[in-house]
């Protein structure tokens, strides 16, 4: 998806937004359902036709561009893959948002949510952490919850089985199969936040 950059969240020359997905690194994880944040800065940064670098913080990886296409004068963004662990992303993005002097309503967290069903995803500006570690990490870092968040759901655990395990394995097969699709969707989410809006994004997204 491409959209064109007319009514876009900000129109201010030289504005930075910041995408982060929120993961855990390492190899051993790249499959989890915690990841999924991960997935979707990956497809974001295809599409800028550019790979992640470390940036020289040592404490992420980033990818610096704008999500239209050649000629267009959307904004500037700066795709962000945390090397910490999920519970301490917050202390990164902090100091990314510090480095490229972006406030916090122009960064917005892509990640897993429990409480939606595997099929559905829901945009949204500000709000608790939801038990989310990685959020909660953000919020307390930044002192605030007033980011975007486009939340991904992996929908809760069957039976018993504990939280924390289910949100760090593999998707099901049958999941698998569905994941190209939702991380796709998710992406187009972002990019229509950053070129329409978040009204217009949660109407095309959200129902």
């Amino acid at each position: 998806m491409r959209l064109l950059p007319r009514a876009r969240a900000s129109d201010e020359p030289g504005e930075v937004w910041l995408v982060v997905g929120l993961g855990n690194p390492g190899p051993s994880y790249a499959g989890h359902r915690h990841n999924v944040g991960y997935l979707v800065a990956d497809e974001l940064a295809a599409r800028m036709g550019a790979s992640f670098r470390a940036h020289k913080s040592g404490r992420a990886e980033v990818v610096e561009g704008r999500l239209v296409p050649p000629g267009d004068d959307g904004p500037r963004v700066v795709l962000v893959r945390a090397r910490t662990y999920m519970n301490e992303s917050g202390g990164a993005v902090k100091q990314l948002a510090s480095f490229y002097k972006v406030p916090p309503e122009r960064i917005v967290a892509v990640h897993d949510e429990l409480d939606l069903p595997f099929d559905v995803m829901r945009v949204k500006l500000g709000g608790g952490d939801n038990g989310h570690n990685g959020v909660r990490s953000m919020r307390a870092a930044l002192g605030t919850g007033d980011f975007y968040r486009v939340r991904i759901g992996i929908g809760r655990p069957p039976g018993r089985q504990d939280v924390a395990d289910f949100v760090l394995s593999n998707y099901s097969a049958m999941e698998r199969k569905a994941l190209p699709l939702q991380v796709t969707t998710a992406a187009d989410a972002v990019e229509s936040l950053l070129a329409e809006g978040l009204e217009r994004t949660q109407a095309r997204y959200n129902s």
